[in-house]
């Protein structure tokens, strides 16, 4: 007698090890047994579709992943996916429209999940002033940041700030276990600038220091994203906003 393995368990026990679950705790969380568990991560028994978006989401697989989950396990996909210009997407982009409106004067932009950018504001213009060219043909808010052709040159505290982002990206290859995500760090990590993770215990949050014609201007920065969006476009963007961190700069941004 054939065996027919499914390939949804691989990948099932990849994502248990990631989250640092063993089977028993998995079990535990998710209310199914251990033993049909083992079962279904050695391929021995095909688990329900159900089954499938149960342990996922104990896991917290990101919503793409959990598509590839349930067709790995021979079932369609529970979330679709639409351009942001799809007419059903009409009342989710005026949405962020009117976000990206109501921070103006203030820098704010909305990326996808590998960072790269979709909508940005009028704010954001000033700041990408010198940036090359070649940046901004398709532009990410990250490598904007730290390329030594981008914003980075004009960050007075570049070392605390490439390690503030590298250190949030590095938790986000983590979380993810985006091949994508991974190549971004990896290029990240070899512009020049140095690593200061020297945490201010005085401080409230890390800011990013930027000299501009208008004076020296320091943010704060927001990352907002959509949690209760089904279709995955929707899922993975993120708001990402920048705050004035001192009244000099709330001052030079609104003259």
């Amino acid at each position: 007698m054939e065996t027919t393995i499914s390939p949804v368990g691989p990948l099932l026990r990849t994502w248990r090890e990631r989250r640092h679950f063993s089977q028993l705790d998995l079990s535990i969380e998710a209310g199914v047994s251990s033993r049909h568990l083992s079962f279904v991560e050695t391929g021995r028994a095909k688990p329900s579709r159900s089954m499938v978006l149960q342990l996922a989401a104990t896991l917290d697989v990101p919503k793409r992943e959990q598509n590839q989950l349930l067709v790995a396990a021979g079932f369609a996909p529970a979330y679709a996916e639409r351009p942001l210009e799809d007419p059903e997407m009409g009342v989710f982009r005026a949405g962020l429209d009117r976000l990206l409106a109501a921070y103006e004067p203030f820098p704010c932009l909305v990326v996808d999940r590998g960072w790269n950018m979709v909508m940005a504001n009028a704010g954001v213009t000033p700041l990408l002033e010198g940036v090359a060219p070649h940046l901004l043909d398709a532009p990410n808010a990250l490598r904007l940041s730290l390329h030594p052709e981008g914003l980075a040159p004009r960050i007075l505290n570049l070392a605390e700030w490439r390690a503030h982002v590298l250190g949030r990206l590095a938790r986000e290859v983590a979380t993810s276990g985006s091949d994508g995500l991974r190549a971004l760090y990896d290029e990240l990590l070899d512009y020049p600038g140095g690593l200061d993770p020297t945490v201010d215990d005085r401080g409230v949050a890390v800011t990013v220091v930027i000299d501009s014609p208008a004076g020296q201007l320091s943010f704060l920065s927001t990352v907002t994203t959509f949690g209760t969006a089904l279709d995955l476009t929707a899922a993975e963007l993120s708001i990402e906003a920048f705050l004035p961190a001192d009244d000099q700069t709330a001052k030079a941004l609104q003259c």
